[in-house]
């Protein structure tokens, strides 16, 4: 019975280097007319600070999904000094199918939020979470 409870304790403290998978998230800015597109993104580990995003370029990062499924990075973003508006860019729960390697978003010159559906193979308009 000892051996198992210290089995148990070293892969309980192992499951924390273990991951489900590495994810990239991309945001582009397809606003138009040389609009900037300001940005604040992160999760309960990272926060990736800050970032102005030129009219036709993107941010983006790669991380790896934790064991447990509870990865989770949201962003805030901004059109021209307007109002922020909120969304979670990586959910494990959400959007494990929907972003199997590659989370795409997409800001729209209307200021819409459109993120790719790599299971299906096309954009799905996604409301802020404002």
């Amino acid at each position: 019975m000892r051996n198992i409870t210290i089995l148990l304790l070293l892969l309980f403290g192992l499951s924390r280097f273990i991951v489900l998978g590495k994810v990239r998230v991309r945001v582009v800015n397809k606003l138009g007319s040389g609009m900037i597109m300001n940005i604040h993104c992160q999760s309960h580990d990272n926060d990736l600070g800050y970032i102005a995003v030129p009219d036709g370029l993107e941010v983006e990062w790669k991380f790896s999904v934790n064991t447990w499924g509870t990865t989770l990075f949201y962003c805030d973003v901004q059109r021209d000094n307007s109002n922020w508006h909120h969304f979670v860019a990586y959910s494990y729960e959400w959007y494990s199918n929907r972003c199997q390697t590659v989370c795409s978003w997409l800001i729209s010159k209307d200021g819409q939020l459109f993120v790719y559906n790599q299971e299906l193979g096309n954009w799905d308009l996604m409301p802020f979470q404002d």
